[in-house]
């Protein structure tokens, strides 16, 4: 009877120590700036860590802050975790960073590290209005509220105006809170100086680190995030829309343009900045525009809404929910799209003046190379033809035919919008394209 219990007693220490080494630690560290790319690689540690039964996540932080929405998706993320979550404060945790580090159930500072200074500030540092202050103290408060920190010091790292009369001595000021401040008023656990101490501190010495980094598509999405990718993203997409429109045929320009207007719909999909909605929206603008170019003679409601359309697909697709509501952001994916739009305006007015007149547009049409004389020319030569005088015989945009020297012939504007019936005159013949204009009066 003794030898089956010390059998049962030895049998459950064996399973209870190996149960112990083949626990895992997640260590997964948040650096730099915080923005919406960094966003889905927490939801993917969150998620691996608790389908991997781990003991322990701990992030590494060490960040000035950044995007208010990208912080509140991160710690909605920490804050949904089954599996116990610890902020390892590495020299700083500001802003964003100190919201972060909130949702996390344990807090650890090595020491000279700081925590705090949430204020919502706009691209050039100017403190917000008080809508937007008053959204980051609620959401301080109840993460504090949340893992049992004080919500009074929480509240005060993100208004001047609130007094916390242990720390500040009724003095206004942003609060912003060292290792041992932190320590000694209950925003962090304990100050340690590496992630071995923080495992023994919370007995998880035994387990085995799983460090977890971006992989490549996380960091690929992250970069097609930022602010000059996206916008060249755009630009490529108008030019390539632009240039697809004046050519017939479907070529290398339109194949641009779908791929680049893809990629950044679908890097903006991926982080929640863009659905299927504004994706729709854009669409639809686009085939307003075709339908009032090549459908619709003039430029009219079409025209005026497809361009409506198609500015507020990309615009949409640059902000997310929250930053509907957060006038810093806002004005950034403004001055980012003007900004686009000015870039496009003016390579397409050299396009449309320069590029038909060029080596390179002739290069890419059909030419005469075949010698005449020699029998096998594919297309007869048109040189004669210049300075003729002939009736549009469709509605050029820019594109259609025409009645010249008695002829049907193909033939293309410079960029200008000709109707049908009006008189033309043949300016010049590029290869096997004819270039034509209005006949002015005399």
């Amino acid at each position: 009877m003794m030898k089956r219990i010390l059998f049962v007693l030895l049998s459950v220490l064996f399973i209870a120590n190996l149960s112990a080494q083949t626990s895992k630690v997640y260590i997964a560290n948040i650096e730099g700036d915080i923005d919406l790319g960094l966003a889905p690689f927490i939801k993917r540690v969150v998620e691996e860590a608790g389908n991997d039964k781990a003991s322990a996540i701990i992030f590494k932080i060490n960040t000035f802050g950044g995007r208010v929405d990208a912080a509140t998706k991160i710690k909605d993320a920490i804050l949904n975790s089954k599996v116990m979550t610890i902020a390892y404060i590495d020299k700083r945790a500001i802003s964003a960073g100190a919201l972060i580090a909130l949702s996390c159930e344990k807090i650890v500072m090595v020491p000279g590290a700081s925590m705090g200074a949430t204020t919502v500030v706009d691209a050039e540092g100017q403190k917000q209005s008080e809508k937007y202050q008053s959204y980051m103290r609620s959401e301080m408060r109840a993460t504090a509220e949340k893992n049992g920190r004080r919500t009074d010091i929480a509240q005060g790292m993100v208004d001047e105006t609130i007094i916390v009369s242990d720390l500040n001595d009724n003095e206004k000021q942003l609060i912003t809170l060292t290792s041992e401040e932190a320590h000694k008023y209950k925003m962090a656990d304990t100050v340690l100086s590496s992630i071995q101490d923080v495992k023994k501190a919370f007995g998880l010495q035994d387990s085995i680190d799983v460090p977890v980094v971006t992989n490549w598509a996380e960091d690929f999405v992250r970069f097609l995030n930022n602010p000059i990718i996206s916008s060249l993203l755009i630009l490529v997409g108008m030019l390539g829309i632009f240039t697809e429109i004046k050519t017939p045929g479907w070529g290398l320009p339109g194949t641009l343009a779908v791929a680049a207007l893809a990629l950044f719909f679908g890097s903006s999909y991926i982080l929640d900045l863009a659905s299927v909605v504004e994706i729709i929206i854009f669409i639809i603008g686009v085939a307003l525009i075709l339908i009032e170019i090549f459908v619709i003679p003039g430029f009219g409601i079409f025209g005026i809404l497809g361009i409506l359309f198609m500015i507020g697909g990309l615009f949409f697709g640059l902000v997310s929910d929250f930053g509907m509501n957060d006038f810093s952001i806002l004005s950034v994916a403004i001055i980012q799209l003007a900004s686009v739009f000015i870039v496009a305006a003016v390579f397409i007015f050299f396009l449309s003046k320069l590029l038909p007149k060029s080596r390179i547009w002739n290069r890419l049409i059909l030419q005469d190379n075949i010698v005449t004389k020699s029998g096998y020319a594919t297309r007869q030569s048109f040189e004669h033809l210049v300075g003729m005088e002939g009736l549009a015989l469709t509605t050029l945009r820019p594109a259609g035919s025409a009645i010249i020297d008695g002829q049907r012939i193909d033939v293309v504007t410079e960029g200008d919008y000709i109707d049908n019936d009006v008189k033309i005159i043949v300016k010049a013949v590029e290869g096997s394209k004819i270039v034509v204009g209005v006949k002015k009066e005399s």
